[in-house]
């Protein structure tokens, strides 16, 4: 029999993307919005698996060789940064997982780390047949990391790091739980990841390029607005206590202006130059009101000295 909070969540999904607050079509709901817990979330995962390996990249390789050398040059590096990143969310997640407070969160966080394997692979995959890196997948990784800023690194390999070890180091720890799902869900992929595949995805499709890719990278963006689903979820959960609401709006308040610069390549300037023909003012815009959005539903405000 569908009950009441059935058909709520079915609401859900037709007003958001994947449960995913920050996608609302009609913002007068959120104050009445009731997200998917873990259970929900894990059973939307058992509905959309895709597989990697089955993408065909035929097209895109021909795609690739008529790009003109500058653009494809700012294409690999905006698509090392993917890269990278899901390497970096794969390996470094072990301690969420780790910090599970029941079953369903535990069913949940570990469809997670499957999507973020599954994302990386299907990089890997493009970046040995379409992009024509040599090698074996650590070498194909070594070359993309020779591609990327300082901020990357500082945001993926200090900061998202250092919240994964102290979650390894005491899963009872909830205000480093806290920490963590802030960098992850809301910094790493609510802010900066969505609005890049949102950014990279509309410029390949007015471009005509890459149907592989896109195919893939499509199944990316579903899967990672499920995992914020999660992390606003939990967030609200969790900060409804006000110490540990001022823990996330801190890190986020430290960590904001910091993922600013990771879409900016090396050498270049971030107030003259956009993002793959749209200006930083529109990325900016994308990603804030997004973060807005969900930071409502959860309980925090994050001010105006931290807007774009």
């Amino acid at each position: 029999m569908t009950t009441a909070y059935d058909r709520a969540m079915a609401s859900l999904l037709d007003l958001t993307t994947q449960g995913d607050v920050g996608t609302i079509t009609d913002e007068s709901q959120l104050p009445s919005i009731h997200l998917m817990d873990p259970q929900q979330l894990y059973e939307l995962w058992e509905r959309q698996h895709w597989m990697s390996a089955a993408i065909d990249f035929t097209r895109d390789r021909a795609d690739w060789a008529r790009i003109p050398e500058g653009a494809r040059r700012q294409l690999a590096w905006n698509l090392s940064g993917f890269f990278i990143g899901e390497e970096r969310v794969t390996t470094q997640f072990g301690g969420l997982v780790g910090a599970y407070e029941n079953q369903s969160e535990e069913a949940f966080l570990c469809s997670q780390q499957v999507d973020e394997a599954r994302h990386a692979q299907l990089f890997n995959r493009f970046f040995a047949e379409v992009v024509g890196v040599d090698g074996d997948f650590e070498e194909r990784l070594a070359w993309a990391r020779a591609q990327l800023s300082a901020p990357f690194e500082v945001l993926f390999d200090r900061e998202l790091t250092a919240a994964n070890r102290r979650l390894l180091d005491d899963p009872a720890d909830l205000e480093a739980k806290v920490e963590y799902v802030t960098v992850y869900m809301m910094v790493i992929e609510g802010t900066l990841a969505l609005t890049g595949q949102h950014l990279l995805t509309s410029h390949l499709e007015r471009e005509g390029l890459l149907p592989g890719f896109l195919e893939g990278f499509r199944h990316v963006a579903r899967d990672e607005h499920r995992h914020v689903a999660y992390g606003t979820w939990f967030l609200q959960q969790k900060c409804a206590d006000a110490h540990l609401r001022r823990v996330a709006r801190d890190k986020l308040a430290a960590l904001l202006p910091l993922a600013s610069q990771v879409l900016v390549p090396p050498g270049t300037d971030r107030e003259r130059e956009g993002f793959l023909g749209y200006t930083n003012a529109q990325a900016d815009d994308f990603a804030y009101t997004a973060l807005s959005r969900r930071l409502r539903v959860v309980g925090i405000d994050l001010g105006p000295q931290i807007g774009p």
